[in-house]
């Protein structure tokens, strides 16, 4: 099960520094699938400064000249134009930048989250089950979101912060070395406290974000069950443990918040003081007390307008790295997440080479089989058995038996032990993706997407024809009630298909398995929560593809079992197959 979800808060170890670096590389290659994207933010900002020392040269000459010189007309409006000019082409080249940012981040965060969707496509419905929907969307939703300002502005200002500082000293050191020293003195100390104010706040951010997975897991879940939370009069109680868990994150909100707020305040409190310190010089100079600096020419209005006007430009960026700070924190708080989930917490199956299955389906050959979890436990097993094409097993056993298991071993989505072949090669050196092509399943509740009746059916046959579409409500007896509806095949069943009843809902999910030019068809309790009636409908369809495909029906109706042609009855740590019964 996953790490980041069965941690206890207060049993949470800090993250040391070793795994912060190993974290913080990780989110920096992950930078290098868009190659581009950065360095054109990095350009962009750079341009910004230049053209903020082009603007404060501009206004330091106007207010000089105004001031001290009297210049004519023609010179105060060439000024005035030419900083108009600049203002407008900063505001151009920040909103270029700011669309670059954009992109980066979102481009980066859409590759992330493929990655941990592959992952989970990888591991499957035995592993997706282990833990709740509530913390699989913190997952995939709110953590991956939250790297998006590491990505979009944290990465592109480090170089920034260096680049730029530089550049408008540069530009000061000319005019007055003493200005210039007072800020490259001054500057090492936003950063310096800019780290002592931000030690820990990756695992303040990591105690939120599982703090958000708590609260959206009790709460998803409380939701889906709050009908049998009504039948057993547990709604006090399950509103307590909700409100322990909001209250919980809002502890863990406002520690985020009171050191986000910290860092502004040191940030700012350093910057002002470097900025008033330069400005106490200036005045001094023009009073007639300090001489120096100048390189004997005199000091100028001009150049005290020029240094005062960058000196708040050279700690920006200094102060916009500290304010997206929080976002390199936040960014390894949730990467700690994924990083565990991605590449630490499970055994993936492996099946390289990836061998091509010779079609069509034949036999399934299983010898001294042995399940196991994604962690190395053995789930079931030895079994063995030999299952033909064209063959309609009745899979039988009590609860927990291990019928499941079996069903997600088939698919690939266990590990094993022992020799598990599909037509002669072992499924693990299979493609497993190309196997799967060869499935259809339906279980006791399958999700039907909120779309149309006609985009569910087709889901795995999108290219399918009219006619084939047709003959498949048909066969289904959809036509009964599609007729029926306004818009027919077009019609929307909205979420969880609420505007469908049970066995609708289910005759559409076995139409949409059999409408897949499938081998073998996997069948999980289909009308065990079916009426008489739509469980005679959904049963008839199922007889008429089992005569073309091979067929593993898992049931728990011992009744009547003479329509299987081989019965595989699982108890502990064997499989009995049997022709009839006895």
């Amino acid at each position: 099960m996953p790490i980041f979800i069965l941690k206890d808060y207060d049993l949470i170890m800090s993250l040391d520094k070793l795994q912060q670096k190993k974290l913080f590389k990780w989110l920096k290659d992950q930078a290098g699938c868009h190659k581009t994207g950065l360095p054109l933010s990095v350009l962009a900002g750079l341009l910004s400064g230049l053209l903020i020392i082009i603007q404060a040269w501009i206004l330091a000459t106007l207010l000089h000249a105004l001031i001290i010189e009297s210049p004519p007309k023609t010179t105060v409006i060439s000024l005035i134009i030419a900083f108009i000019v600049i203002v407008l082409l900063r505001a151009l080249n920040n909103y270029w930048r700011e669309k670059i940012n954009f992109s980066v981040g979102l481009h980066l965060r859409r590759h992330i989250r493929q990655q941990v969707l592959n992952r989970l496509e990888a591991l499957g419905p035995a592993y997706l089950s282990q833990t709740t929907a509530g913390n699989w969307s913190t997952l995939l939703v709110e953590q991956i979101e939250d790297l998006q300002d590491f990505y979009a502005r944290y990465l592109p200002q480090m170089k920034l912060a260096m680049m730029i500082p530089v550049m408008i000293l540069i530009a000061v050191l000319p005019i007055n070395w003493v200005a210039a020293l007072i800020l490259l003195i001054t500057a090492p100390l936003i950063p310096i406290f800019m780290v002592l104010v931000g030690m820990g706040a990756a695992d303040v951010n990591r105690r939120h974000f599982i703090a958000l997975g708590r609260l959206s897991g009790h709460f998803l879940d409380r939701l889906k069950s709050i009908e049998t939370i009504k039948l057993f009069n547990q709604s006090a109680q399950q509103t307590r443990l909700i409100q322990q868990a909001s209250e919980d994150f809002r502890q863990r909100t406002m520690e985020v918040l009171r050191m986000a707020f910290m860092s502004s305040a040191v940030l700012e409190f350093f910057a002002s003081v470097s900025i008033a310190i330069v400005a106490v010089y200036f005045g001094f100079s023009y009073l007639g007390e300090l001489n120096f600096g100048d390189y004997g020419m005199g000091i100028s209005l001009f150049a005290g307008f020029f240094a005062l006007i960058l000196a708040p430009e050279f700690f920006q960026p200094l102060r916009d790295l500290g304010s997206f700070y929080h976002a390199k924190a936040q960014a390894i708080a949730a990467a700690d997440s994924i990083y565990q989930f991605l590449y630490e917490d499970q055994l993936v199956i492996t099946n390289n080479p990836q061998k091509q299955l010779p079609l069509p389906l034949k036999q399934i050959v299983a010898k001294d089989l042995e399940i196991l979890t994604n962690d190395g436990k053995q789930l079931l097993g030895p079994i063995s058995f030999t299952l033909q094409a064209n063959k309609h097993i009745g899979l039988i056993g009590k609860s927990g038996i291990g019928k499941t298991t079996l069903i997600n071993a088939l698919l690939g989505f266990l590990p094993y032990r022992g020799s598990l072949t599909i037509n002669g090669i072992e499924l693990n050196s299979l493609d497993l993706a190309q196997w799967r092509k060869q499935i259809s399943w339906v279980g006791q509740n399958p999700y039907l997407p909120a779309t149309t009746i006609r985009t569910n059916i087709v889901l795995a046959n999108p290219h399918c024809d009219d006619q084939t579409l047709t003959n498949m409500t048909n066969v289904t007896h959809l036509d009964e009630f599609i007729t029926q509806l306004p818009e027919g095949l077009d019609t929307p069943i909205g979420d969880d298909a609420t505007r469908l009843s049970l066995g609708q809902a289910q005759r559409i999910a076995v139409a949409r398995a059999l409408i897949k030019p499938s081998q073998l068809l996997i069948l999980d309790e289909p009308t065990a929560s079916l009426d008489k009636a739509s469980a005679v409908i959904v049963n008839q369809a199922l007889a008429s593809a089992a005569q073309t495909r091979t067929v593993i029906t898992i049931t728990h109706h011992h009744d009547d079992l003479s329509h299987y042609d081989e019965i595989w009855q699982l108890s502990e740590d064997q499989l009995i197959v049997r022709s009839t019964l006895l």
